[in-house]
């Protein structure tokens, strides 16, 4: 059987870890990693359209643009030039390349490894039985996705996944060739990272999304930066965050880790920042220990609610609550039933920090909370997002000017696709206007999510994997699981652009479909086309490659979708998929039909920034069925650890982004030369016997099924007692697939219980600098 992550260990350093991010180290790296990958002149070239009016959307991120000016030189950061480099690499895999790395040579790989590899050039299949992949054209490609799906009994037994980096016009068209060819099974990344904020953000304030523009983030009086890593995962948003700071703003961060961008930025581009090392960002740091969240902000609550009672109106916006919110009476109650002690000794942060943060938000009136997966994967992330909403409507925090909800996304379009139609839930007003405008009676009941495909899979009742982008058995939990399901479909397929974990764990057959990437041309029989996204804050612009397609066999991800939608649905269609592919005004044309907001879609998204989307709460619009954003009360968590049990977090690594790995190294944190490690309370590993560099095993036991994740590397960090931290992917196979958050379904990958046991074998080589 392949092996899911390469159990080997490499020559672990560690490093003093850093106090800033970004700076002339971001620069040079950056640099780097383009010259490395690419021709240097071309990537300079590349790097000067990235996310600029003229140029292309960055395959990274979903952090936005400024609206106005924004910077000829350099509109991106590290991660963003590293997804260049790894999207226009010179590096090719051909059909040449698989037939020297069998299946099982491909599975002892590295996701490093594999990735790096190069650009796929051809459509590749793997019959049954077969070792390697070998070449196959794209009709027969499409002929064999169609005689599959055709042949299956019900079209609820293919799950069609979509990554986040799919632009609208691809995801708009995915949706629909799924829903003509008869099912709504069409989960998506979003399943994996914000479904808790949609169900939450909708339940209480009426939009699945954020309120905030980039101008409040500069314009704020105070920003709480909650179970968020900015300086890894979003370094764009350190532009704002220090922009909010020379603006008089503050801010709180609150996190297990001591994230070295929340604590200072230096910008690369502007020198007199780098002399004198930059703008100091976090005023208060709260240590808080993962998934006590709520404990925290209960706590800010209670005290800011007891000094309200002394002299009402002085601390809370009551104007706004009386006019614009309900619950309120019974989460007041629930303040005065509130035990603070209780509160602030579950949250870990000390009771003098916590009245400190409460004594900050007391004396701000505009407030935005941004956060990220530090809140939306555990068991209570509904209601721990839903807390974050009460402590906003106390300070009247949303609708106006400088306050609001920041979810800040992951992938550059996991956003937009979910506006579009990408969902397993089809929403009335969306299956009503696809049945107006094409003719057809679109699936009523719900589909599968990720968690719930995976299970049908793994009981056979899904038989056809389809991905569109991403890396799917590395993205999700319980990784075995998720693989032994995989391995029982008949077909797996994956529109993909390198190789990656997924392409080695497939079904009875298999293919991989090369496409373009965000930075190419594409070219069709109308001419050059463009896409369009949506970022994190609900503005659609355009987007448009530059480079050459690093082969001549590579098709966009919209053709793609209409070569399999033609050759499976036939005469039955309503669609022209022809007319679709080769014109994108036409998709547009068709989106502007279906989805509200989207109106005159081919005239706005030619205006240089793009447009926003409606986004009622930032007028004081709430869309809930009372018209009113809610109060709402929720029971504290209760992690109560076994003797020996720590409470594990998964998290990402500085060089990488999601799934892909770009290098070997958390350079902000000090870890070097591997991933296979545990970051662990100094105190916890005295009293487990173990010393930096130890080799352990770890395991996760739920309903009575022990996981295991194997040879991993003990380091010592600031993490809160009786709390771990591991990366992911590496450590998903011990996230279980039986527990998820209440509501949203989503994977419970922050908030892990384990166990750690130390292995016999002689330690690792460590040098500790």
């Amino acid at each position: 059987m392949n092996e899911l992550t390469p159990e080997r260990l490499f020559d672990l350093e560690i490093r003093e870890r850093k106090e800033y991010a970004a700076g002339l180290e971001a620069v040079k790296i950056s640099m780097q990693h383009v010259e490395e990958y690419m021709h240097f002149g071309e990537g300079m070239r590349t790097l000067l359209k990235l996310n600029q009016k003229s140029g292309f959307d960055c395959p990274g991120c979903a952090w936005p643009d400024p609206d106005g000016r924004r910077s000829p030189v350099a509109e991106y950061c590290e991660n963003g030039a590293k997804a260049i480099a790894e999207e226009a690499t010179n590096m090719r895999v051909t059909p040449e390349w698989f037939a020297r790395h069998s299946i099982d040579e491909m599975g002892a790989m590295t996701d490093f490894d594999l990735g790096k590899s190069g650009r796929i050039t051809q459509p590749m299949y793997l019959a049954p039985g077969a070792t390697h992949y070998a070449p196959v054209s794209w009709d027969d490609a499409f002929k064999t996705i169609a005689e599959e799906l055709n042949g299956l009994d019900s079209p609820d037994e293919a799950t069609f996944y979509t990554s986040g980096r799919a632009s609208n016009e691809a995801a708009f068209l995915y949706q629909l060739f799924v829903r003509q060819y008869g099912t709504n099974n069409l989960p998506d990344c979003s399943n994996m990272c914000h479904e808790s904020t949609g169900t939450a953000l909708s339940e209480v304030i009426g939009i699945g999304k954020g309120t905030t523009t980039l101008e409040d983030l500069h314009e704020a009086d105070l920003i709480i930066v909650v179970g968020q890593n900015p300086g890894t995962n979003h370094p764009r948003q350190l532009s704002a965050l220090e922009k909010c700071k020379k603006n008089g703003g503050r801010i709180i961060s609150i996190n297990p880790l001591p994230e070295a961008g929340l604590m200072r930025f230096i910008d690369p581009q502007n020198p007199l920042e780098i002399l004198k090392r930059g703008t100091s960002l976090t005023d208060l740091f709260l240590q808080v220990r993962i998934n006590e969240d709520m404990s925290l902000v209960r706590a800010i609550c209670k005290i800011l609610w007891e000094e309200e009672k002394k002299a009402p109106g002085t601390v809370f916006d009551q104007e706004f609550i009386e006019t614009h919110t309900a619950g309120y009476a019974d989460w007041t109650k629930m303040l005065d039933d509130t035990n603070l002690t209780e509160c602030i000794d579950a949250s870990g942060v000390s009771a003098a920090e916590v009245y400190e943060a409460a004594g900050m938000i007391h004396g701000s009136q505009k407030i935005v909370l941004c956060y990220a997966m530090g809140l939306t994967q555990h068991e209570n992330s509904v209601d721990v997002i839903k807390e974050m909403i009460n402590l906003l409507l106390l300070k009247g925090s949303i609708g106006k000017t400088g306050a609001g909800i920041c979810p800040v996304r992951g992938h550059s379009n996991v956003q937009g696709d979910r506006t579009v139609g990408v969902w397993e839930k089809l929403k009335p007003e969306l299956r009503d206007a696809l049945k107006a405008n094409f003719n057809f009676e679109p699936p009523a009941e719900d589909g599968y999510d990720v968690v719930n495909s995976i299970k049908a899979m793994h009981k056979g009742k899904v038989k056809v994997f389809f991905g569109l982008g991403g890396n799917f058995v590395s993205a999700t939990p319980d990784t075995t699981y998720t693989a032994d399901g995989l391995r029982q479909c008949n077909l797996t397929v994956h529109i993909s652009t390198k190789p990656n974990r997924s392409h080695v764990v497939h079904g009875k057959r298999a293919l991989i479909l090369p496409c373009l990437g965000r930075t190419e041309k594409d070219i069709r029989a109308t001419g050059e086309q463009f896409v369009s996204c949506e970022n994190s804050m609900g503005v659609v612009q355009m987007s448009k490659g530059i480079l050459e397609p690093k082969s001549p066999h590579l098709r966009s991800e919209v053709a793609i979708i209409c070569g399999v939608a033609a050759a499976t649905l036939g005469d039955k269609s309503t669609v022209d998929w022809t007319a679709m592919a080769n014109d994108y005004d036409t998709i547009r044309d068709a989106i502007a039909s279906c989805v509200k907001g989207f109106e005159r879609y081919n005239e706005k998204v030619r205006e240089p920034a793009g447009f926003y989307l409606p986004n009622g709460p930032r007028n004081r619009n709430f869309g809930t069925a009372d018209g009113k954003a809610h109060f709402t009360v929720s029971a504290l968590s209760n992690h109560r650890l076994e003797t020996g049990e720590y409470l594990m977090m998964t998290v990402r690594s500085h060089d990488q982004y999601n799934t892909t790995i770009y290098g070997m190294h958390d350079r902000y944190r000090g870890i070097h030369n591997e991933r296979r490690v545990v970051m662990m309370n100094e105190t916890d590993m005295a009293k487990a016997g173990l010393k930096t560099g130890d080799k352990v095993d770890l395991t996760s036991e739920y309903d009575g099924e022990v996981r295991h994740a194997r040879l991993f590397q003990v380091v010592p960090y600031s993490v809160p007692s009786g709390n771990i931290a591991t990366y992911f992917p590496e450590a998903n196979t011990l996230v279980p697939i039986t527990r998820t958050a209440r509501k949203s379904n989503t994977p419970i990958s922050k908030s892990v219980r384990v166990k750690i046991n130390r292995r016999e074998e002689s330690q690792a080589r460590t040098q500790v600098q």
